[in-house]
């Protein structure tokens, strides 16, 4: 009997479509596991620093909740005051 086959493509997390995945892929991210393995706001540095500096906190909540496998809304304000003690000179654009 053979076992279930895994998806292990970033699209399978919530929040991530094909514009996130693209952007993870540009930082080396093109697994589920790859993903799952990092912390959600170095990852979200990592791509404002490299990829796309105009990320808002929506996409910051997009990456912390498909990290916690939930949609990215309800955590918009817990994972943006977290980013800013982490990083208390950033100033949020527009979402």
């Amino acid at each position: 009997m053979r076992s279930p086959k895994i998806d292990d493509s970033l699209r399978s997390l919530p929040n991530i479509g094909p514009t996130t995945a693209a952007k993870l892929a540009r930082i080396g991210i093109t697994t589920k596991k790859d993903f799952l393995r990092r912390d959600p706001y170095k990852v979200f540095d990592e791509l404002r620093k490299k990829v796309d500096p105009t990320l808002c906190r929506c996409a910051l909540a997009g990456i912390v909740g498909a990290k916690k496998g939930v949609r990215g809304h309800p955590v918009t304000k817990e994972s943006a005051k977290k980013y800013e003690k982490k990083h208390p000179r950033h100033v949020w654009g527009k979402c």
